[in-house]
């Protein structure tokens, strides 16, 4: 099963990916992808044009089941070659591929990643932050009570370890979540917006909350990153 990394958004392929990832698709016949149309759209984009028609596509994302994965992993054991992609950035991190992975080690399928695009490592690198101790919590609670208390916990165990934090969120509930981190955030904590990375329109940006809460920044409906830590 190859790994194959995907853009973080619109634009050539080749800017982002390796040369490898371009080679090893076109042996591919079988996908199986986070969803069809955006698999579809890239693999269009990276040269298979005039092939997408012949190939099969199964998805696998937060409405699959256990028992999804078991069937794909059944046509690993018949030896056909698959290539797991994500709708964006690299399959299995902070995506349901994992699932088939874990599944594809106990059945001995051999598992070959390639080099790509991350946004959490790249949101990290660029944040200034601690870079050697760090975590990744995904999706903070939706309720805005919930999701201060959880900062607030971070924050704390940031404090207390020196571990930077990092999480995301859904697009439209990002100027939502960044009003709770200058709400409930000391003045001094740092705080990383990452948002449309590798894209034209990237912003990334570290500032302590005091400095932030003399701006006005909105960031909009755009993919982004939250990378913090507490002094």
């Amino acid at each position: 099963m190859f790994l194959i990394p995907t853009p973080l958004g619109e634009g050539d392929p080749k800017s982002v990916l390796t040369d490898p990832i371009f080679e090893i698709i076109q042996k591919l016949e079988v996908f199986v992808v986070e969803e069809t149309r955006s698999a579809r759209r890239f693999l269009s984009s990276a040269g298979l044009k005039g092939r997408i028609d012949t190939l099969t596509f199964y998805e696998l994302n937060e409405h699959s089941s256990q028992a999804d994965a078991e069937k794909y992993v059944a046509i690993l054991d018949e030896g056909i070659d698959v290539g797991l992609l994500s709708e964006a950035g690299l399959p299995a991190v902070a995506d349901p591929g994992a699932s088939l992975v874990a599944l594809a080690h106990k059945h001995g399928v051999e598992v070959i990643p390639f080099v790509g695009p991350s946004s959490l490592l790249l949101a990290l690198m660029s944040s200034g932050l601690n870079g050697q101790s760090f975590a990744f919590n995904g999706y903070l609670p939706v309720k805005s009570d919930l999701r201060r208390s959880e900062i607030k916990r971070l924050e704390r165990l940031s404090a207390q370890t020196g571990q930077t934090q990092i999480c995301i969120e859904t697009p439209y509930r990002n100027d939502s979540l960044f009003s709770d981190f200058l709400a409930v955030c000391a003045p001094g904590t740092q705080l990383c917006i990452a948002a449309d990375i590798t894209l034209p329109t990237q912003t990334i940006i570290t500032k302590s909350i005091s400095e932030w809460n003399k701006s006005k920044f909105e960031i909009g409906k755009r993919p982004c990153v939250f990378v913090f830590s507490a002094k």
